[in-house]
């Protein structure tokens, strides 16, 4: 997101009389969310934007130019990736794949190569671009607070081939190891649990009800009703609170990284000794 608009929002408040605070204070936001919207951090939402045209006396300009973001990701996700953006906590479940945010490169890419009908090599470069863009929001140190809550299936479905799924995981336990996020696995021998029927993403926020969003075969669904919240994350904490401890899901990741370390070395060991004897 360029910078206009935040630059626009900020010589409105100021000519306004206004500091940060006084503005989140009118337009019922955190002088945080504003400090982000004016540095072009973050664009607001539709309801943010009518808010600070109320609290600026701007009619509806603020509303009607909301930067676009020409982010390549399905339209019934758009909404999501906004607000995982902002987020100050995400919780994720994964059934089958890592989690967008925690994925690397190549295994983005060996995602983002299924779809079909096959998308051109340009436009998965888009897809694999976007992804990683989505991912910076680790960077900050703290914020957003991430969990990420795994089906075994997560571990063992092999994407893109024993190499990428080794630096895929010894990704995850890095990120671990340090402290930027919390990793726990639901083990097949735990059965049936309550979160098997699709992905779902849980988020707070600073100055906002929280929300949840669940994702299928080509369709996505954001929740924001109070009540459906509330059901997803006592379901989110049920499974929770069958899944490995941290250290015991470390322990997991890190053997199968190993063990597809062990695999990945022994198929190029027998790659070349068949290329010599051809």
């Amino acid at each position: 997101m360029g910078t206009n608009y935040g630059d626009w929002l900020r010589e409105r408040r100021e000519a306004a009389g206004l500091t940060q605070q006084q503005l989140a204070e009118a337009a019922i936001m955190t002088r945080t969310h504003i400090a982000h919207i004016e540095a072009g951090r973050r664009v607001p939402s539709r309801e943010d934007a009518r808010r600070l045209d109320n609290a600026l006396g701007t009619g509806d300009v603020l509303s009607r130019f909301l930067p676009l973001e020409e982010a390549a990701v399905p339209d019934y996700f758009e909404s999501a990736r906004r607000l995982e953006q902002q987020a100050v906590m995400i919780r994720e479940f994964a059934l089958s794949f890592v989690p967008g945010i925690l994925q690397t490169e190549r295994y983005a890419r060996a995602v983002l190569s299924t779809s079909f009908p096959p998308a051109s090599e340009e436009e998965r470069d888009r897809l694999v671009v976007t992804r990683l863009e989505r991912a910076k929001i680790l960077d900050d140190p703290v914020t957003p607070v991430v969990w990420a809550l795994l089906d075994e299936a997560v571990l063992r479905r092999r994407i893109g081939g024993p190499g990428v799924m080794e630096e895929q995981l010894n990704h995850l336990v890095r990120l671990a190891e340090i402290g930027r996020i919390r990793v726990h696995v639901l083990p097949f021998a735990l059965g049936v649990h309550p979160l098997l029927s699709n992905m779902l993403t849980l988020m707070w926020f600073e100055d906002q009800p929280p929300v949840a969003y669940g994702e299928g075969l080509w369709m996505g669904r954001l929740h924001d009703s109070p009540s459906i919240v509330r059901e997803i994350q006592h379901r989110y904490d049920f499974a929770l609170g069958d899944a490995l401890p941290l250290k015991e899901s470390l322990a997991l990741l890190r053997a199968t990284a190993r063990d597809y370390e062990r695999h990945d070395r022994s198929s190029h060991t027998e790659h070349g000794g068949a290329g010599g004897v051809a």
